[in-house]
């Protein structure tokens, strides 16, 4: 071989070598960076114009992608119903990332998912577009539409529907809500546009409320403190408590005291269950001192508390019970106040776990993922997440959770449909109206056999005059399981 056919050999095994450590480079080290530069338009038109697997309730699409023609994107995401679902879809927009399931299901609806490989590997063959997954949710269309239509316009307002023995979500909604149309709009000016106008309105655009936001769950936690003194040993259902009008903590000048001019004032003593039917405050925070923190917070934390990691897909805000209390702390704690915060799914979780004989089961959205082909990508099964208590104990709780309904806080949620067992809960934060009424947080959560299924049902309102907030959980709870039984 000549020197000058040796050099071009060489200067060719170079070039190569160099080229494809730079295709290397591009490919492997810096494709995300490419990806995601803004002069980069040819990517943001192929990736925000693709066309996404469908998001379903019963076979029918609230959220899928249809052609887009005489735009330079391929394909326009529709959301149908948007506002009964826009808390669970969330929105797929040019401008920012997804969000709710549009989000946690990105891989699978996007068709990026491990599970759909092959078919990305066929279509570098066929040309053809991969086609996103279709998720399918638990959610029953007409619960759904129930629990929107009943909460109360003009509210920041929540109703939380699970199937007890799966786990299953069958209604998550919340007011205000949203048209997740306007956000999915291909103009950047109008989506921040619109964007703006709803955040001025308060309305949330990143999660719904019932998974997202955390607040006092005032009385409703006594359903954890009776937990723990059932499970003690030293508490029973008919056993006489104490039942002062005032409780004197220690060391503090603030004392725990009863709903005033409440029925509670008309015994100093009385048996657990009329006492938990009445949501008597002083006898609940004088056993929380006497059993301690440590037995209050293992119970709560038994019931999810404290759990930073739950997602239904998406994730779920983490529930606060504090750590290193008072006894005067704690004992504010034990009646839903001081620093115990919850989502009105987690309240859903303790009536969920009660009504299924003390275990409780994990939350879930997705019933199912399936390819372009019809072919099942996953499926989801009930999870067992923890057994909180006994199932005696939560036989008795059941019992006790007659109480409010039948002549205790709750007598407007009585039905001659349905055997509604519930408790109800007022946090009161010390603001109040023009008028002087009190602002507060208010809730029911409760459960109920529904056909061959049963249901627990949480309602939350925040920030709602007390009269108001009252009466709409009670009626809301009552409408809820009415509806269901109706389906």
């Amino acid at each position: 071989m000549n020197n000058a056919i040796r050099h071009t050999w060489v200067f060719s095994v170079g070039l190569f070598l160099v080229l494809f450590a730079a295709l290397s480079v591009v490919q492997v080290g810096v494709t995300d960076q490419l990806e995601a530069h803004p002069q980069n338009v040819r990517e943001l038109y192929q990736d925000r114009g693709a066309s996404r697997g469908a998001i379903t309730v019963d076979g029918t699409a609230i959220a899928d992608s249809v052609p887009s023609p005489d735009t330079p994107f391929d394909h326009q995401r529709v959301y149908r119903d948007s506002e009964l679902y826009s808390g669970l879809t969330g929105f797929y927009s040019i401008v920012e990332q997804p969000n709710g399931l549009e989000g946690a299901m990105n891989e699978y609806l996007s068709g990026r998912s491990d599970s759909q490989f092959f078919d990305r590997i066929t279509s570098l063959f066929t040309g053809d577009t991969t086609e996103g997954a279709q998720v399918e949710l638990t959610v029953d269309p007409e619960l759904q539409r129930l629990a929107h239509d009943t909460i109360a316009d003009g509210t920041q307002g929540s109703i939380v529907v699970t199937d007890v023995e799966t786990g299953q979500i069958k209604a998550m909604a919340s007011k205000p809500s949203f048209d997740a149309n306007a956000l999915a709009t291909h103009s950047s000016s109008e989506f921040v546009a619109t964007k703006e106008e709803l955040q001025d309105q308060n309305v949330p655009l990143y999660g719904d409320p019932a998974i997202k936001d955390r607040f006092f769950p005032g009385s409703t936690f006594k359903l954890l403190d009776t937990a723990a003194m059932l499970e003690s040993g030293d508490y029973a259902a008919d056993e006489e408590l104490e039942v002062p009008d005032e409780l004197e903590l220690p060391n503090s000048d603030t004392p725990i005291t009863n709903f005033r001019g409440g029925i509670c004032s008309q015994r100093e003593e009385a048996e657990l269950s009329w006492i938990f039917a009445q949501s008597c405050n002083t006898p609940f925070a004088a056993a929380a001192m006497d059993l301690g923190e440590d037995e209050i917070r293992s119970t709560a934390e038994a019931f999810g508390f404290n759990d930073s990691e739950l997602q239904i897909p998406m994730s779920v805000t983490e529930s606060i019970f504090p750590e290193d209390l008072t006894q005067a702390s704690l004992a504010q704690s034990s009646i839903g106040g001081f620093d115990v915060q919850a989502t009105p799914l987690q309240m859903n979780m303790v009536a969920a776990a009660i009504a299924n004989d003390g275990t409780m089961m994990a939350p879930h959205l997705v019933e199912s993922v399936r390819g372009p082909d019809l072919q099942v990508l996953e499926q989801s099964e009930p999870e067992e997440l923890s057994e909180p208590i006994s199932s005696s104990t939560a036989e008795e709780l059941s019992e006790l959770m007659k109480g409010p309904i039948e002549s205790g806080t709750a007598v407007g949620a009585q039905s001659d449909v349905v055997d509604i067992h519930a408790k109800t809960g007022t946090a009161d934060f010390g603001e109040t109206t023009e008028s002087g009424a009190p602002i507060v947080n208010s809730w029911i959560t409760g459960f109920a056999d529904v056909g061959d299924s049963t249901y627990a049902v949480t309602v939350a309102y925040q920030d709602i005059p007390y009269e108001d907030g009252h009466n709409l959980t009670v009626s809301n709870l009552k409408t809820m399981f009415e509806g269901a039984v109706d389906q």
